[in-house]
């Protein structure tokens, strides 16, 4: 990187899911808190490449992980690893490049880190053509592997696990291209807090055992888990605490169906003090995306899974559960029997706080900013070629397939 000038980072995000947004914005956070010399720039992805079609692919996206959850684990599994399809999906996905050639001259960064799938295809295919030589750096937000994260221009690698990392190896990744790092969080996730001053700053019962319960605008809150609430199958009462996000009509939902629980109900929206809840809480039900786990895991929040979605979120789920770190419920009535075990014996709570506590990267941010600002462009590695060419047979494979298919 040059040192005669303030360097630049530019960092490509995404609102498909909040999580590649808020690991952007840990790290322009860590870049002020830590390297003022560095200057942090964040793009939406595609509001900026395909500003017409991003609100509706947004809605598309959000309609079918809602609806149609099993068709969206089916897509995922199939184009996991290198195939034909997988490569029409990287294509099809990064179509419009002219966009990203210009903000990459209005802008100048020295690197460019993605947080979302799709800005590292782009800036791959913008090194294959020659169009740019700029170090990249991609930043996986879950605790998986799939091919729509890997491409063969990328320099860096940052992973949330060593377990990430032999995933990637696996996809032929070397591991010299791979840092583990942790995923990116907010400081506010990293520190330690005074609990009876916070449940009395948010109105919080100080006697009531605490659950928290987050992923209500992607669906897990239904008429289930509402019964749930209003049933005597719970003995002892408990305080929920329900962040309802920007769906209003949910909160406005909970806020008339529970106002005659048994249990101590507080409904929020979407609000901006989730680390304060997260720490007077002492179970947080909740899907299990990257950044939310990663937060949770930092806070030694012990965690109930709950509805995970097929695909990343359930590779999420299988990583936590393998560590000891968090309990899963399939259903209502497996949500039921945890809820009741957990706050019948202390001593579950405590080996999951444990867990949670040996697999904590507090530094993950701090350590992805210093192994962003160390990248450096790499010629393309004997590997990188062989991933490509591999591209090129799969595709070339699908369409003399199709062309067979045709003539017969």
């Amino acid at each position: 990187m040059n040192e005669s000038k303030k360097q630049k980072v530019l960092i490509l995000s995404g609102d498909f899911g909040d999580g590649h947004k808020q690991a952007a914005r840990a790290l322009r956070e860590a870049s002020l808190q830590f390297h003022p010399d560095v200057e942090v720039e964040i793009v939406d992805f595609m509001e900026w490449t395909h500003p017409h079609l991003h609100s509706t692919g947004k809605l598309f996206y959000l309609q079918l992980i809602k609806n149609f959850p099993v068709f969206y684990g089916y897509l995922f599994q199939i184009t996991r690893y290198d195939s034909a399809m997988s490569y029409i999906f990287k294509k099809i996905r990064s179509f419009s490049l002219n966009r990203m050639v210009k903000l990459i001259e209005e802008v100048k960064p020295d690197v460019i880190v993605s947080t979302f799938p799709s800005a590292a295809a782009a800036m791959s295919i913008l090194k294959a053509k020659g169009l740019t030589s700029i170090p990249t750096v991609t930043i996986v937000t879950d605790h998986t592997d799939h091919s729509y994260w890997l491409h063969p221009y990328t320099d860096q690698y940052l992973v949330g696990s060593r377990h990430v990392s032999k995933l990637l190896q696996y996809q032929d990744i070397p591991e010299s291209q791979i840092v583990v790092t942790g995923i990116p969080i907010r400081s506010h996730f990293c520190q330690e807090y005074n609990r009876t001053h916070l449940k009395k700053l948010h109105d919080l019962s100080e006697e009531l055992p605490t659950v928290m319960v987050m992923g209500g605008g992607l669906g897990m809150i239904g008429k289930e888990f509402i019964d749930l609430l209003h049933s005597d199958e719970l003995p002892n009462p408990l305080q929920f605490v329900i962040v309802c996000g920007h769906n209003r009509k949910l909160k406005q939902r909970l806020t008339n169906e529970l106002k005659h629980s048994k249990h101590r109900i507080k409904l929020t929206g979407y609000i901006d003090h989730v680390h304060e809840l997260m720490a007077v809480s002492d179970l947080i039900v909740t899907k299990p995306g990257g950044l939310t786990i990663s937060e949770a895991l930092a806070l030694e929040l012990p965690m109930l899974l709950y509805k995970p979605l097929p695909g990343q979120e359930q590779d999420n789920a299988a990583f936590l559960l393998k560590a000891g770190a968090a309990l899963q419920a399939k259903n209502e009535e497996e949500l039921l029997t945890h809820l009741k075990n957990v706050f019948q014996n202390q001593n579950i709570l405590n080996t999951i706080k444990r867990k949670a506590k040996s697999f904590q990267m507090k530094s993950a941010t701090a350590d992805a900013l210093i192994a962003i600002l160390q990248t450096e462009s790499s010629q393309v590695t004997p590997e990188t070629k062989r991933v490509f060419q591999r591209y090129q047979r799969y595709i070339t494979l699908f369409f003399r397939r199709k062309l067979a298919n045709r003539s017969s």
